[in-house]
């Protein structure tokens, strides 16, 4: 909790300081479209392309997104998710997965985070969490990423944004989401999906890199 309190308060401050220099015209960094993400992502091979309703996509702000379902060769879907924001000055802020799937009628049963170790040999420190509706679950993994930073913290995403704002004057950042349906009830499920789930996650981070700012 005082944690929390800390981080509130730095939030806070940077907002005042972050006003006072908000006047200045923003820097919109060049990039290639989301929807220049490839067909095929390491193993895995993009199937469909679920809509999202404008009125979705009205609440969420985002500026460019892509919603895909990517299968691997034994069938085993992944639904992804990015939503990118130009500019976070203006109202439209990135909305968390934990605020937003409730409303679809999913509610968290398991939350945490956990390291993902790419193939350079680094990590990302990602959010997990494990979503039920009725007797259905999901493996949900997602992150913020701005500037070439992973951010799983909610909190520290938007210091970040502020501290962004005052040394590059840009407040662009995205939202990564990576969902897996859990089959069957078999006690070892999660854990599966969940391998599951960060198989795709190392194949596709390292193809953010052009679509996502630096």
């Amino acid at each position: 909790m005082k944690i929390r309190i800390l981080l509130l308060c730095l939030i806070l401050l940077a907002t005042s300081v972050y006003i006072a220099h908000a006047s200045k015209p923003e820097v919109v960094p060049t990039r290639e479209p989301l929807s220049q993400l490839p067909m095929k992502i390491g193993d895995w091979d993009l199937r469909e392309t679920p809509e999202i309703s404008s009125k979705t996509l009205a609440v969420a702000g985002v500026d460019d997104y892509v919603n895909r379902v990517y299968y691997n060769p034994d069938l085993f879907p992944a639904g992804l998710y990015v939503g990118y924001y130009r500019s976070q000055r203006s109202g439209d802020t990135i909305h968390s997965p934990l605020n937003c799937l409730p409303g679809a009628g999913w509610n968290p049963a398991k939350s945490g985070r956990i390291s993902v170790t790419l193939s350079d040999g680094s990590a990302i420190e990602i959010n997990r969490i494990i979503i039920v509706k009725g007797i259905d679950r999901q493996v949900v993994l997602y992150w913020y990423q701005s500037h070439g930073r992973v951010i799983a913290s909610e909190y520290w995403g938007k210091i970040y944004t502020v501290l962004d704002a005052l040394r590059t004057n840009r407040t662009d950042a995205a939202l990564v989401r990576v969902i897996c349906r859990v089959g069957g009830t078999d006690p070892d499920a999660d854990a599966f999906t969940e391998r599951r789930a960060v198989e795709f996650v190392k194949a596709l981070y390292p193809l953010l890199a052009r679509l996502l700012p630096v």
